[in-house]
């Protein structure tokens, strides 16, 4: 049977369940465990896919074409698990499948209640993700704050979890927060208490406290800890604030967190030290040899959370250059009001991220055109290729207001519009070009050199695309078309002929990047930006 770990917060938001639950399955893994990660989401919207990044943050793609949680990008960087559709439940989801039970009379003329029936349909997609992914442990974050009402069912699940599954094969972990008073000088440990008395109401005692911190937790606070939580000194685990995410894991290993879980699920598994994950990726987060400055051109860039997965990408090519990025956030809409010259003068890359709509976007064009013409690298990802191939049809190949019809439904040059199947199309919710999608790329070019292949799988999340009746026009004025994906003949990659390193790509290569396996065209872009800062 497998072994199920439901990791909860109390006290406040923003702790970081996701990355302790994804730290968590990174030293399970190390000791040869198989392990998955699901993320249980309070809200009722079915999923993230049509809310604003300022309310959610980044949605994270999966390869199957599931908008999630962004939680579920820390999963993937910092494990080995295959995330699926599966792995994100929300509320909405969950309603919208027992009502629709409940129309087609699955529950023979039953009264439909909480419990069982909402609780059941929780319980059943848990037991879901551990068999599609035949893992070991199965790791679940519960979204929200404990004693937050939308929370309430999956709580309860989770409480009863225990019932069905039996003691040796669960585990609770609770995540709190241990403030601590500078005018006084102290400690506090009565929120944990609170947080872990209202999780006690609910009818779950924890097996484990993870506790944020900003000081060390000493024997004196542990042990008080312990006595009012009713949990064993050495299941309190000290989660001091860090310089990098990725020391995490070596954190939680420092205090045998792994050999405390092996323990309570009477497992033996092989000794790991994490020396690999120490040398390979925090040690060269901590003491790079080198850094350059890379400007991040984007309209959500008041919410660090709105491009987590192409900030932690960039960090990932960071650590394969040895090379610290520093990044510089450049409001688009700055650009705009300024120009690009004021802005943009001291970097030695430019990044177009994606987006939505036409706020900011006559910026973003303006970015690409500095990048262009003063030799900068660049790299476009989705809407950024999007822009590009928009700046390069206006300034290089006088189709004078190209557009998208995203932005102008009558352009005169409509260099990216929708295509036939995506007209009409009055649902919003998972209707994109979403997934992973085969692109074929070609020989003697550049991205053919900095993937090393011609085939490769990459992450959509867009809904218009390169119009091809402008494909000659440009190839004639030097644009290189890449990347196509073959059964429909759509352009998935565009380059710059005579140009250091100009690349831009439609789909969302971030989701594919690993602290220890950097995705490809970040790694190269950063190593063009060394290069310029050497020349």
């Amino acid at each position: 049977m497998p072994k199920y770990i439901f990791v909860t917060g109390g006290v406040i938001s923003s702790l970081g369940k996701g990355i302790a639950c994804a730290s968590i399955g990174r030293i399970l893994e190390a000791r040869g465990l198989k392990v998955t990660l699901m993320k249980l989401d309070p809200y009722i919207n079915v999923d993230p896919g049509t809310m604003n990044p300022y309310q959610h943050g980044e949605v994270y793609v999966t390869e199957d074409g599931a908008e999630t949680d962004l939680d579920l990008g820390h999963y993937e960087r910092f494990t080995n698990a295959k995330i699926t559709k599966f792995n994100n439940v929300t509320t909405g989801q969950v309603y919208n499948a027992v009502i629709s039970k409940e129309r087609r009379g699955d529950y023979l003329g039953k009264t439909i209640q909480v419990i069982p029936h909402i609780t059941d349909e929780i319980k059943g997609r848990i037991r879901k993700v551990a068999e599609v992914s035949s893992a070991e442990i199965v790791i679940v974050e519960i979204g929200g704050t404990v004693g937050d009402i939308e929370s309430l069912p999956f709580l309860e699940a989770a409480r009863q979890f225990r019932l069905d599954a039996g003691y040796d094969n669960t585990l609770y972990v609770h995540l709190t927060l241990v403030p601590y008073i500078k005018v006084a000088g102290e400690i506090k440990t009565k929120p944990t208490q609170h947080s872990v008395g209202t999780l006690r109401e609910i009818g779950i005692q924890p097996d484990i406290l993870i506790c944020r911190t900003e000081k060390p937790l000493t024997n004196e606070v542990k042990e008080k800890i312990s006595l009012f939580c009713n949990i064993r000194k050495e299941a309190v685990i000290e989660a001091r604030d860090v310089d990098s995410i990725y020391q995490v894991p070596l954190v939680f290993k420092g205090q045998i967190l792994d050999e405390i879980i092996l323990s309570h699920f009477k497992l033996i598994c092989k000794f790991s030290d994490l020396k690999d994950w120490e040398a390979a990726v925090v040690e060269r987060t901590l003491n790079p040899k080198n850094r350059t400055r890379i400007a991040f051109v984007g309209k959500y860039i008041g919410l660090q959370d709105a491009y987590k997965s192409v900030y932690e990408a960039l960090a990932h090519a960071g650590i394969a250059n040895n090379c610290r990025v520093e990044i510089e956030k450049v409001d688009s809409e700055d650009i705009e009001r300024h120009g690009p010259a004021g802005l943009l003068k001291d970097v030695s890359g430019i990044l177009v991220p994606g987006g939505f709509g036409y706020r900011g976007i006559e910026g973003k064009i303006k970015a690409i055109k500095f990048a262009r013409e003063n030799k900068i690298p660049f790299l476009g990802l989705c809407l950024g290729m999007q822009c590009a191939v928009i700046e390069f049809s206006r300034n290089v190949c006088g189709l004078n207001g190209a557009n998208s019809t995203e932005f102008k439904a009558k352009t005169r040059h409509p260099v990216i519009s929708l295509l036939e199947e995506q007209e009409g199309i009055s649902d919003l919710g998972g209707t994109m070009r979403l997934g992973a999608y085969p692109c074929r790329i070609g020989k003697k070019t550049l991205a053919y050199k900095v993937y090393g292949k011609g085939l490769v799988q990459e992450r959509h999340r867009h809904r218009y695309e390169f119009n091809n009746k402008y494909k000659k026009k440009l190839e004639k004025k030097d644009m290189v078309f890449s990347g196509i994906y073959p059964r429909k003949n759509l352009v998935e990659i565009i380059e710059l002929k005579g140009h250091p390193y100009f690349i831009a790509v439609q789909f969302h290569p971030e989701f594919k990047s690993k602290p220890d396996r950097p995705h490809p065209l970040f790694g190269e872009f950063i190593k063009a930006a060394l290069e310029r800062d050497r020349a």
